[in-house]
């Protein structure tokens, strides 16, 4: 799915939340499918990479040109010291999603 697909799905359900054809449970449940698939099926020039180890960042995702770049946004976006000395910091690998 590219972006502009994206875009008009997530207009779709916010229109029929404002219409009052759907509630906010479906309305959250649908964007938050459209995202699941624009990820999966992302297609920039960067790759998508999902943290797996300690929380607070597992399971976080990201877009990134490289692993050791996905790793430094997991931390970033988790508001994680990214500070390789700290002993708080979580262990984790990022895959490609």
């Amino acid at each position: 799915m590219d972006r502009i697909s994206a875009i008009r799905n997530v207009e779709d359900a916010l229109r029929e939340f404002e219409n009052g054809e759907t509630d906010l449970a479906a309305t959250e449940r649908r964007v938050a499918a459209v995202l699941r698939t624009y990820a999966t099926e992302f297609d920039g020039d960067d790759d998508v990479f999902r943290a797996v180890g300690d929380d607070p960042v597992d399971g976080t995702v990201v877009v990134a040109p490289s692993e050791p770049a996905a790793r430094e946004r997991v931390l970033a976006v988790s508001d994680v010291d990214a500070d390789p000395d700290d002993g708080d910091r979580p262990a984790f690998e990022v895959e490609r999603f």
